[in-house]
């Protein structure tokens, strides 16, 4: 079991995508996608394998990431951050995100 002090350490933060960039060298499907985490942290790179959702339904969208894992080398990205999802029935995943505007860079309780 997990406590609430390991629950802790784990730093989750609303961002927004503001770029979306092709991913050709991916061995699957995925998007290169740069993030503003506000002026705390800043702007993040990740890369995502969610192909099914287009540029422009991505692109100004607020989603939930870690920013607090170490950064992990995926091809030519260098990923900074986890942008967090869940698997629908046809394995998609499904990005979390706020269901209200609220400011990036906010920290998840």
């Amino acid at each position: 079991m997990a406590t609430i002090e390991d629950f802790g350490l784990i730093d989750m933060r609303v961002g927004r995508i503001d770029q979306v960039e092709d991913f050709p060298e991916a061995r699957k499907p995925a998007w290169k996608l740069r993030l503003d985490f506000g002026p705390e942290i800043g702007d993040k790179r990740s890369s995502a394998q969610i192909a099914h959702y287009s540029r422009e339904e991505l692109e100004g969208r607020l989603v939930v990431a870690v920013v607090n894992f170490a950064p992990r080398q995926i091809g030519p990205v260098l990923s900074e951050v986890l942008i967090l999802g869940v698997p629908d029935e046809a394995g998609r995943v499904i990005l979390l995100r706020p269901d209200a505007d609220v400011p990036v860079g906010g920290r998840v309780y």
